[in-house]
This record gives C-alpha cells, sequence and structure tokens, in this order.
C-alpha cells in the first residue's frame, strides 16, 4: 500500500512516516507543503493520503482533497488539532475513512490504520490481476525511480534529497526492492542488478 503523508509540521510528519514504515507493510512519502503535493500524487499514485487540515497554503487540507479527488482515486485519514463541529461537517463531506488528533502518539497511529487497512486493500487490485513479469508491475512508480538513481550511483542520502524523502524511508524503499527481486542487500547487489536489467 502507497501512503502520502501531507503535513507541513516536519517533526509529526516523520513521527508518522517512522510508524507507518515500522508496523505496517506500506510505501510511505512525505510532502510538507501544498506546493508539492500535486507532483508528488501524481508520481507516487497513493492509496491513502493522510492529510493534515491545517496547512500552510492558499488551502487548507480539506479543500485541497476535494480538488484533488476531482482527478485522483485515494481514501484519506485527516490529522488535526481541532475538534470544531464546523471543520469535523466540513470534513465529512469528503468522506475520510478515519482521522487522527494531535498530539498525535504510536497507538493512534497504529489503531487508524489497522481499522483503514482492509477499507483501502479492497480498492487495490490483487497482485496476481497484473502480469507480474513486467517491471512496471512488479515495482511502484517510487521503486522505479529510486532504482534509477541508484544507477546514478547516487546514495540514499541524495536520494532523499532528490525525492524530498526521509533517508530512513529511502533505506525501506531500497528493502523492498531487494526484497522483490530476491537480491541480498549487500555487496551493492541493486547496483549491480540495475546495471544489468534497468
Amino acid at each position: 500500500m502507497r501512503i502520502l503523508i501531507i503535513e507541513d509540521e516536519i517533526i509529526t510528519a516523520r513521527f508518522i512516516e517512522q510508524q507507518l514504515t515500522a508496523n505496517f507493510d506500506c510505501e510511505t512519502l512525505l510532502t510538507v507543503n501544498e506546493a508539492e503535493v500535486h507532483a508528488s500524487i501524481k508520481n507516487f499514485l497513493p492509496h491513502l493520503l493522510l492529510c493534515d487540515i491545517n496547512l500552510n497554503g492558499d488551502n487548507d487540507g480539506i479543500t485541497l482533497v476535494k480538488n484533488l479527488r476531482s482527478e485522483f482515486t485515494f481514501e484519506v485519514i485527516y490529522i488535526t488539532s481541532y475538534q470544531s463541529r464546523n471543520i469535523i461537517e466540513s470534513a465529512l463531506d469528503t468522506k475520510p475513512i478515519n482521522y487522527l488528533i494531535k498530539p498525535v502518539d504510536e497507538a493512534a497511529i497504529f489503531t487508524a490504520l489497522k481499522l483503514a487497512w482492509p477499507i483501502v486493500s479492497n480498492n487495490i487490485l490483487p497482485e496476481n490481476s497484473k502480469d507480474p513479469t513486467a517491471l512496471s508491475d512488479l515495482l511502484s512508480p517510487i521503486e522505479q525511480k529510486i532504482v534509477e538513481l541508484i544507477l546514478q550511483k547516487k546514495t540514499s542520502q541524495e536520494i532523499a534529497r532528490d525525492l524530498f524523502i526521509s533517508p530512513y524511508t529511502v533505506k525501506n524503499h531500497r528493502h523492498r526492492i531487494c526484497r522483490k527481486l530476491g537480491l541480498s542487500e549487500g555487496n551493492n547487489a541493486l547496483l549491480k542488478w540495475a546495471m544489468y536489467n534497468f
């Protein structure tokens, strides 16, 4: 499952990302401002958005989700420090599958995702519905991009900077790519594979 985190409080965003990758079999991408969101969702094609309602930008998270829904299909969990009735009712128009109230903690994140998981999973095509021999089906768009950058001999830190994600997320992606390809994670195995196959 691919999860896009839209949260402009970087400490909160990193904490959520860390909890997701530690507890769930998912790929994560983090965006910290509204300007990055459209490009991120277009390239990453997330199944689920974790979106802060109070964003620093032209739109709040609810308006942003409404605009994105006209072009993309995804589920949403809102992150908010506000619990006013008006905001909740406005958010309900976008049919979120859950809420996270700040300050978020490990238990809240785990519970929200555990409850959301079956709903989101039902909207994902089964793996065997695609041709598993095709690289584009085997690796997600961001995994393919990471392999391209590895082929350019970029470090995890450089890849993280180029893709606006954390080095921790790059490490998780590399692990999943190796697992999907049946590669060991040592001795530059992924780079060698990319040189001959990508």
